[in-house]
């Protein structure tokens, strides 16, 4: 499955990086995939593209263990970020690509990750025997075609989405689901462990994507329920921190309840004690659901609740949540309850 760049509504700024010739990548290719997969990332050119509310935390995480991060992001104001904390500024994807040894990505959906890949992006001057970690949350199929193109150039693209919010990005404590060779998971998981506390391989190119992608599912069911229960709870006269305590430590506990409770007050550091603000997208998380429902449709696997959290944050989107965290969920519940009175 190939993805058309022109549909993509996302556009990279470029400039024109010399590439070393085809016969060069070739009499080099073999050397130095051989290199890459028994030595490690050196503490200096390690690219990062995607200096978003994750990819900010994750390269400054870098940043203070030592590596040198050549850094890109088509915002302005998140690139400046980055250079204040001690990263490189570069041009373009492609220029990150002609100066790091490994290049980690952190992209919103497929589209951007394939428009930063190809044409004069990355693949156009990546290095031979380079690492290309992505990050993002993307259609295991893309990782399969960007790992395809990466191995034409003689480099390594494995996928390794994450988990864990902008928290874990800021304590460098997420989960990270990486697919792709095992002979080189060891040197992604030396760079890995220095943004997260869990790298686990799960198997080849886009079995890191199969994870995220069922991961998230839960993740955005389970919100709608803690959101829908806290709801619930004060509405028959009980105190939101007393119930949040009670099903904290009850046959009911999930993360959306213990860790990132969508009801305001009741936890500090948390986008709903934040107006919302921050976090994961609810954009995003409608994205990633949509990303499972796919997966569902070409699998025939039976996903009646996956579904209707699908839809539940679809009508989040259309009425106007998109920006929002999506622990708004709680927030739109009550607004939906009001709009009915």
């Amino acid at each position: 499955m190939r993805y058309i760049l022109q549909n993509a509504k996302f556009h990279l700024h470029r400039i024109q990086i010399a590439t070393p010739s085809s016969k060069c990548l070739t009499k080099h290719r073999t050397l130095s995939l051989r290199n890459l997969s028994c030595s490690r990332v050196s503490n200096k050119d390690v690219g990062f593209i995607g200096l978003g509310v994750m990819g900010s935390h994750m390269a400054q995480n870098l940043v203070n263990a030592g590596h040198n991060v050549i850094a890109y992001d088509i915002v302005k104001e998140n690139l400046d970020k980055a250079v204040s904390g001690g990263a490189v500024a570069a041009a373009s994807p492609a220029a990150v690509a002609s100066q790091s040894e490994c290049v980690i990505t952190m992209l919103p959906s497929s589209p951007h990750v394939v428009e930063c890949y190809t044409k004069d992006g990355i693949l156009s001057s990546v290095k031979a025997g380079s690492l290309l970690l992505d990050c993002s949350t993307i259609d295991p199929l893309v990782s399969k075609e960007m790992a395809e193109q990466a191995s034409a150039k003689g480099a390594v693209y494995m996928d390794a989405p994450v988990s864990g919010g902008s928290m874990g990005a800021k304590a460098a404590t997420l989960t990270f689901m990486v697919g792709g060779p095992a002979e080189h998971f060891a040197e992604a998981k030396s760079v890995l462990d220095l943004m997260g506390k869990n790298v686990v391989h799960c198997g080849a190119v886009s079995a890191g994507q199969a994870a995220k992608i069922c991961n998230n599912m839960m993740l955005g069911i389970s919100m709608f329920g803690m959101s829908e229960v806290m709801n619930l709870g004060q509405r028959l006269g009980l105190d939101a921190k007393l119930l949040a305590s009670i099903l904290n430590t009850s046959s009911g506990r999930c993360w959306a309840g213990d860790t990132y409770n969508p009801c305001p007050g009741v936890m500090e550091n948390v986008p709903s004690s934040n107006n919302y603000a921050g976090g994961f997208g609810t954009a995003l998380m409608t994205k990633d659901l949509g990303l499972a429902q796919d997966a569902a449709t070409t699998t025939k696997s039976p996903t009646p609740l996956g579904s209707a959290a699908h839809q539940l944050y679809r009508l989040m989107c259309n009425k106007g949540y998109g920006h929002l965290d999506f622990s708004s969920a709680y927030k739109f519940l009550q607004e939906d309850e009001n709009s009915e009175k």
